[in-house]
């Protein structure tokens, strides 16, 4: 089975302050704001949403497609996708732009300020889903807007069901343009904040959103995550990291083994925490393609945490 990755291709830039934001904005005063942070630790990583994605999707065995727009400075992404034998069949180089480029400052509490200048990205919608490639699901996570409307509406066009994964970009979007997207939606899943801008901007609570899609996925953190199908919520419980090294791309981890549950036709409280297993092994390393696992680690790493196999 084979999975079509639409979204974000980019430089992660991650540096690490080592105290608290909390520490330094002050409430009464974030209208004149003007902040500083002495960041010691930087690093250039390989990021974006759909890079992400496919990395974690090709960790567990499946061989997901990208399809993005990047820009004339991708070749040392493009070396590092071959290295990691992602196809790059259908993403577009656009001489012009530069990739997406992403900004992250995290603290201690692993809170994080983020920077995008999107490049290339804003032309997503130059791509188009293909038709006869055997793609059998697919995944429009964070993108230029028009690449995403596009994509969805494509998705279905072509009979391919698909997560509506709006992330970052779901400010560029009116209630009643995710109203829309939902609609052509098969699932759908939403951090802890986004969840509740959703339901700000569309007027429905969860339960309503819910009832939109064959299933709503809602992630916690360190909490589990939450998913609603058919009436029920399951509860599904974080795996326990070793370590908490580096929160960037997390929840492109858990979106990862989300897909991979979906085509294998797990369950969800499997499917669930098998994605909650991707975001703790993820977040036990810095960047966000820097962790490694074979399916026979994997499987016995799932088996430790949660008591059971699949």
């Amino acid at each position: 089975m084979s999975a079509l990755v639409c979204g974000s291709m980019a430089y992660d830039t991650i540096m690490v302050f080592h105290d608290k934001f909390k520490n330094h904005i002050l409430p009464e005063k974030v209208h004149m704001l003007n902040v500083s942070f002495l960041v010691p630790a930087i690093r250039r990583e390989f990021g974006g949403c759909a890079g992400n994605i496919a990395y974690n999707l090709k960790l567990l065995g499946e061989k997901p497609k990208i399809m993005a727009t990047v820009g004339h400075d991708f070749e040392p992404y493009a070396q590092w996708l071959s290295q990691c034998k992602i196809t790059r069949e259908y993403i577009t180089k656009l001489d012009d732009h530069y990739t997406g480029q992403a900004y992250i400052t995290t603290d201690e509490d692993d809170n994080q300020i983020t920077a995008f200048h999107p490049g290339a990205m804003n032309d997503s919608h130059l791509n188009s889903v293909p038709q006869d490639a055997g793609i059998e699901i697919g995944i429009v996570s964070p993108d230029g807007k028009l690449g995403m409307q596009q994509h969805a509406q494509e998705f279905v066009d072509a009979g391919i069901p698909f997560i509506f994964d709006p992330g970052q970009g779901m400010p560029m979007f009116s209630g009643e343009e995710l109203l829309d997207l939902l609609g052509l939606a098969t699932w759908a899943t939403f951090n802890d904040y986004e969840s509740e801008l959703m339901q700000d901007r569309t007027g429905l609570t969860l339960e309503q959103i819910a009832e939109q899609v064959d299933a709503l996925v809602i992630t916690l953190g360190g909490k589990g995550s939450k998913i609603y199908t058919q009436g029920e919520c399951i509860n599904i419980p974080s795996a326990k990291a070793k370590q908490l090294s580096d929160p960037t791309g997390c929840g492109d981890a858990y979106r990862a083994g989300l897909l991979f549950g979906l085509m294998n036709e797990y369950d969800w409280p499997t499917t669930g925490r098998i994605a909650s297993l991707m975001g703790s092994i993820k977040i036990e390393h810095h960047g966000t393609q820097n962790h490694h696992f074979t399916m026979e680690q994997f499987k016995a790493r799932y088996q430790h945490s949660f008591g059971e196999s699949f």
